[in-house]
C-alpha cells in the first residue's frame, strides 16, 4: 500500500521539476551528470544500507525517508569517501535524476507483482468468488431482516425426572407415590427479543411456554410442596403448551441511574445487583434465591423502579403489582388492597471477586408471592395482612479457577403482621430462611461445573400463640453440568426434601421426597 502512495505522490514531484521561468537560477549541470552516472560507479557509488554514510545520523530530520529508499529501492548513492552531504543544495535536475532512478526501481516491482498475480490467478478468482457470494448473502440478511435494531435470543430446556418418596408417615408416603410418582418428560422454552434505540437502552420482550405443572412448577407436578418447583420450569395461566408474555419491559440508564418500567416486569429485573453466585439454570428455585425467599420473592407484574450505581456501591427501590392489569381495587390494580404488590429497597457493594446486599421487601399478604414456604407458613400467609421481609446475601469466588469453589450464602427474617379481621391466633408471625450453595468451575473437564446447595425454606420460628411451631424442612441438591458444546449442556442432579409439609406431618412421624432428573439445555 506504500508503494501506491509514493506512485501517486510523484506525479507531483514531477511537477516540481517543470521548466523554470527566465531569469531561474543557473542549472549545475556537472552535478546532474555526476548523480546520473551513479548507476555506473563513475563518481558515486551505490549503498545498501543508511550506515555506510558517515555524516548521516538517526538525529537527521530525513534520516528515515533515506533508510527507506535505500532500503526498499536501493536508488540513492553517496560519494566515494562515503559521505551523502545531506545538507547539499540539489538542483531540479538532480532531483530529476534521483527520482528517475527511483522509479526505475519501482517499475521493476510492479512487474513483480504482475507476475505475482499472474501465477496465483486461480487463487485470487476463488478469492474473489468468496468475496462476492459473501457480499450477496449479506445483502440477503440485511434485505429480510426483520429489525435492524432487535436480537433474538433464547433457551430450551428438556427434563426428564421422577420422584420417590419415604419414611414413616406410611399414608403420605403411600397417598404421593400414586400421585406423584411416575416418571415425566417436561420441557421449557423462552425467547428474548431484546431491542435498544441508543445502544444503551434495552427494550426486553420475553415469549415463553412450557408445560410443568402449573401449581408446583415442578416437572410431572412433583409436589406435595411447591419447594420442589424447577428454576426452568414454566407454564402460561392458560395451560400447557401456551405460548404466553413473561416480560415486557423498558430500560434506560441516566448518568449513574438506571430507570426500568414495564407491564410485565420482574422485582429481580430491577435490582442492580443480584448478591448470588450459584447459578440460576440449576436444579431447585428456591436454593437459586440468595436464602432469602422473602424479600427475593421475584414478584412478576405491572411495575417500575431504579437503581443508582458508583464505584462497587449500588441502591435499588422498586415496585411490582402482580394484579396492576386489574382494574377491580379489590382484586387489582396500582397500590390497592388487590395489587398483589411489593416494595423493594436494597443497598450493596460488588466487587471483583465478592459482593454483598442487604434487601427489605414490604409484600402484600393472601396473593401466593411467598410461595417458597412449608405448607404450614403458606396456609399463615395466605390470610390478608403484611410481611416484612428482610435479606442478608453474600457471594465470594477465588481469584483463579482451583479446587476450591465459589461460595453463596443468605439469610433471611420475615416478620407477619394481619388485617383486624383475621383471627391470628396460631398463625406465623416469624419466619426465617437461608442457604449455602457451592460452584466448581472446570471440575475435571474445561468447561463443566459441580455444584451443591443446601438450606431451608421459610419456616415458622414463632407463632402468634405463643406456641412452640413445628416446623422446617431441609432442601439439599447435587448436581454436574457436562458442557458438550458452547450451546448444549446436560446436567444430571438429584435433590433431597425433609419434611417439606413441615407442621402438616403428622406428630412423631417422618416424611421425605427424592427427586432424580437429567435437564439437557440448548441455548441460542
Amino acid at each position: 500500500m506504500k508503494l501506491f502512495k509514493q506512485l501517486l505522490v510523484a506525479p507531483a514531484a514531477l511537477g516540481l521539476l517543470a521548466p523554470v521561468a527566465a531569469g531561474a537560477t543557473e542549472v549545475n549541470v556537472a552535478g546532474v551528470a555526476d548523480y546520473a552516472s551513479s548507476s555506473s560507479g563513475s563518481s558515486l557509488e551505490q549503498v545498501t544500507s543508511i550506515t555506510q554514510f558517515s555524516d548521516v545520523y538517526p538525529t537527521d530530520w530525513a534520516y528515515q525517508a533515506l533508510s527507506n529508499l535505500i532500503e526498499r529501492y536501493g536508488c540513492v548513492a553517496g560519494y566515494p569517501n562515503g559521505t551523502y552531504r545531506g545538507n547539499r543544495a540539489m538542483t531540479r535536475f538532480e532531483a530529476a535524476a534521483l527520482l528517475n532512478a527511483c522509479l526505475d526501481r519501482v517499475t521493476e516491482v510492479t512487474d513483480e507483482l504482475k507476475r505475482l498475480m499472474k501465477e496465483f490467478e486461480k487463487e485470487l478468482a476463488i478469492l474473489k468468488g468468496r468475496v462476492d457470494g459473501l457480499e450477496a448473502r449479506v445483502g440477503e440478511l440485511e434485505a429480510t431482516q426483520f429489525s435492524t435494531t432487535t436480537k433474538l435470543n433464547g433457551a430450551v430446556n428438556f427434563v426428564v425426572g421422577a420422584n420417590t418418596f419415604s419414611g414413616s408417615a406410611d399414608l403420605l408416603v403411600d397417598d404421593n407415590k400414586q400421585i406423584f410418582g411416575a416418571t415425566t418428560f417436561n420441557y421449557d422454552l423462552q425467547l428474548n427479543l431484546d431491542t435498544s434505540f441508543t445502544g444503551k437502552d434495552l427494550l426486553r420482550a420475553t415469549l415463553r411456554s412450557g408445560n410443568f405443572d402449573g401449581d408446583s412448577n415442578s416437572f410431572g407436578g412433583a409436589g406435595p410442596s411447591s419447594l420442589s418447583s424447577l428454576e426452568v420450569a414454566f407454564q402460561e395461566e392458560g395451560g400447557p403448551n401456551v405460548v404466553g408474555i413473561d416480560r415486557l419491559f423498558y430500560q434506560a440508564p441516566f448518568g449513574d441511574v438506571t430507570f426500568t418500567v414495564g407491564g410485565r416486569v420482574g422485582q429481580e429485573d430491577m435490582l442492580a445487583i443480584w448478591p448470588s453466585l450459584y447459578p440460576a439454570s440449576t436444579v431447585l428455585d428456591v436454593l437459586t434465591l440468595a436464602g432469602a425467599p422473602g424479600a427475593y420473592n421475584k414478584n412478576l407484574g405491572a411495575g417500575a423502579g431504579l437503581w443508582w450505581q458508583k464505584n462497587g456501591w449500588a441502591i435499588s427501590a422498586n415496585y411490582v403489582a402482580a394484579n396492576g392489569a386489574n382494574s377491580n381495587p379489590q382484586d387489582g390494580g396500582i397500590a390497592t388492597d388487590g395489587a398483589a404488590g411489593t416494595g423493594t429497597v436494597q443497598i450493596g457493594y460488588a466487587a471483583e471477586q465478592w459482593g454483598l446486599a442487604a434487601t427489605y421487601s414490604s409484600i402484600q399478604n393472601a396473593n401466593d408471592l411467598l410461595v417458597y414456604a412449608t405448607n404450614f407458613a403458606l396456609e399463615s400467609f395466605s390470610n390478608p395482612g403484611n410481611t416484612s421481609a428482610f435479606g442478608l446475601s453474600a457471594y465470594w469466588q477465588p481469584a483463579e479457577r482451583s479446587w476450591i469453589p465459589s461460595i453463596s450464602t443468605g439469610w433471611g427474617i420475615n416478620s407477619t403482621a394481619y388485617s383486624n379481621a383475621v383471627n391470628d391466633e396460631g398463625l406465623v408471625s416469624i419466619s426465617q430462611s437461608w442457604s449455602v450453595g457451592l460452584e466448581w468451575s472446570d471440575a475435571f473437564f474445561q468447561g463443566n461445573a459441580l455444584g451443591m446447595a443446601v438450606g431451608q425454606a421459610p419456616f415458622a420460628t414463632s407463632l402468634n400463640s405463643g406456641n412452640t411451631p413445628d416446623d422446617g424442612n431441609y432442601a439439599w441438591e447435587w448436581w454436574y453440568k457436562v458442557q458438550l458444546t458452547d450451546n448444549i449442556n446436560v446436567t444430571p442432579a438429584l435433590f433431597y426434601l425433609s419434611r417439606p409439609l413441615g407442621n402438616n406431618t403428622p406428630q412423631g412421624r417422618s416424611f421425605q421426597q427424592l427427586g432424580g432428573l437429567i435437564k439437557t439445555s440448548f441455548s441460542f
